[in-house]
């Protein structure tokens, strides 16, 4: 773990835990639901992924712009983002976060800076350059920080949109979660080169250890101080592993085919790969927490994912009509 960038405070230590806890609790529960048919749709969860979502934002303030992606959750709840809401949101209901009208791949909240999850793959790059560029005019210091998947890398946008950031120099943030798989395909069968390799010809361009979160935290930290300064772009990739499919049930896409193993899901699982029991053990040997710490922050973010439920549950369900409503800025919801 690298710590040299994080402000040598126990209370800082364990939020970061905390925040990485509440995804992979909210995330697991989803997973069960949608197996026991109690979701509306389909999600793609982050499972596996969480040191990269919250290490970021931690860099990051409420001022800050961030995209995100189809698995989008970790982004939002990161950022600062309501479960309560973001669970209303994926079951349907008018008190979701979007009023029930965009569902798990379609989470936003502007007042916490989350400019929105997106079902089109590399739909983030142009919204956060464009995010990037507007701070640039206003000049009030935001950052706009890209989060994307390495399949997202092959769309021509990618590449549009870190020339044009690099040429004006935004304060853009490109963060590429690099987890090995592009759906239901291995990365290095359809992607050529290295992506750090294509960065690089833009702006600095670096490759961290995506399952440890003060590593993230600490080169997006640097990044976000170069984009303030006024010294334009940065790219970092991090490295991980998603531990689900790409969405729950995919078996059903896949008709017994099969695009990874058991044993390598399983690899990743270990305490010495996963993000959060990495922390663990971190936290526990640096003395920044003790057992019972950390038990306290499991039986409330346990209480925290019960109380959404029930929430989610009890709301009420989204108004059609607001399909008729909800498309331009100035029409009232």
């Amino acid at each position: 773990m690298d710590d040299s960038d994080v402000t040598p405070k126990n209370s800082d230590f364990l939020n970061l835990f905390e925040k990485m806890l509440l995804i992979r609790r909210a995330e697991e529960t989803l997973a069960k639901l949608c197996k026991q048919g109690k979701l509306p749709g389909a999600v793609h969860l982050y499972v596996g992924q969480e040191a990269i979502a919250v290490g970021a934002c931690s860099a990051l303030t409420n001022q800050d712009w961030i995209t995100s992606t189809h698995r989008g959750h970790g982004h939002f709840l990161a950022k600062g983002g309501d479960l309560r809401s973001m669970y209303a949101e994926i079951w349907g209901k008018r008190e979701g976060i979007c009023k029930g009208m965009g569902g798990s791949m379609h989470v936003a909240d502007f007042s916490k800076g989350i400019l929105g999850a997106n079902g089109i793959v590399g739909g983030g790059f142009a919204i956060a350059t464009g995010a990037a560029f507007g701070a640039q005019l206003r000049g009030e210091g935001q950052v706009a920080l890209c989060f994307f998947g390495d399949g997202a890398a092959n769309q021509g946008v990618f590449m549009e949109s870190m020339n044009i950031s690099s040429v004006w120099k935004l304060p853009t943030v490109f963060l590429c979660e690099n987890n090995g798989v592009s759906e239901f395909t291995v990365s290095n069968t359809v992607t050529g080169g290295k992506l750090v390799d294509r960065a690089s010809a833009f702006m600095p361009a670096i490759i961290v250890d995506g399952n440890d979160v003060l590593a993230v935290q600490s080169e997006v930290k640097k990044a976000v101080e170069r984009a303030r300064n006024g010294e334009g772009p940065s790219y970092i990739e991090a490295q991980t592993y998603r531990i689900h499919g790409h969405l729950e049930a995919e078996e059903a896409f896949l008709g017994g085919g099969e695009y990874r193993t058991s044993a390598e899901i399983s690899a990743w699982r270990t305490k010495e790969k996963d993000p959060i029991s990495r922390y663990e053990a971190y936290l526990l040997a640096s003395a920044l927490a003790s057992a019972a710490d950390l038990e306290k922050i499991e039986e409330q973010v346990t209480a925290a994912v019960i109380d959404a439920i029930n929430y989610a549950d009890a709301g009420q369900d989204a108004d059609p009509a607001l399909s008729l409503t909800l498309m331009f800025a100035d029409q009232e919801a």
